[in-house]
């Protein structure tokens, strides 16, 4: 999957590579189209990523503080898109909505806070170093899902999976299923639903 998206990024400068920029105040919104990858870096927070049936992504945020003081940069073309979360100051209570089409490959890479996955079919590589991951696996027509914790728990009722402590994981492999799950918390909880 992500070979393919590097050959869209060469593609992107004759398809027209596009940028749109705003903040808490000034949501975004760009076109993605369905099976689309997408590459998230957020900064700390409270995310929610959910799956729409419009070929476009939105996203929003609200922020206790100057909604200014968080920029939403997303960089791309319909087929490969790259959004990144930034801001100078530490934000308490920071709240990120993302809409996204059913259909698209999440890579999401976040340092800690807690990121929820509703709607969405497609590979999905999500990693926090201290937080929590939800992800709702009932759109998924997984491969092979896996799952890791360095301290903490990996909560997967889909599976019939609870362990926790030190160095828990989870894997599990399907001769029928597309996508490919994989989550790493370094310290927290994965609940896999």
């Amino acid at each position: 999957m992500w070979a393919g998206a590097a050959a869209a990024v060469l593609m992107a400068s004759a398809a027209g590579w596009a940028e749109t920029v705003g903040d808490c105040d000034h949501p975004i919104e760009a076109p993605l189209r369905s099976r689309a990858a997408l590459v998230i870096e957020s900064r700390p927070g409270e995310v929610e990523i959910t799956g729409t049936d419009a070929e476009v992504i939105r996203v929003s945020c609200t922020v206790d503080h100057s909604a200014q003081d968080v920029e939403l940069r997303f960089s791309g073309t319909p087929g490969y898109g790259r959004l990144n979360v930034t801001s100078p100051v530490r934000n308490e209570n920071l709240h990120i909505k993302i809409e996204v089409p059913r259909k698209t490959n999440l890579r999401f890479h976040m340092g800690a806070g807690q990121v929820t996955v509703d709607g969405v079919a497609g590979d999905k590589d999500i990693d926090l170093y201290a937080g929590q991951i939800t992800v709702s696996t009932g759109d998924g027509n997984y491969k092979s899902v896996d799952a890791s914790v360095d301290i903490g728990d990996v909560n997967a009722s889909a599976y019939g999976v609870d362990k926790g402590g030190f160095f828990r994981s989870f894997t599990k492999k399907f001769d029928d299923g597309e996508y490919r799950l994989r989550v790493h918390v370094m310290t927290g909880q994965i609940e896999l639903e």
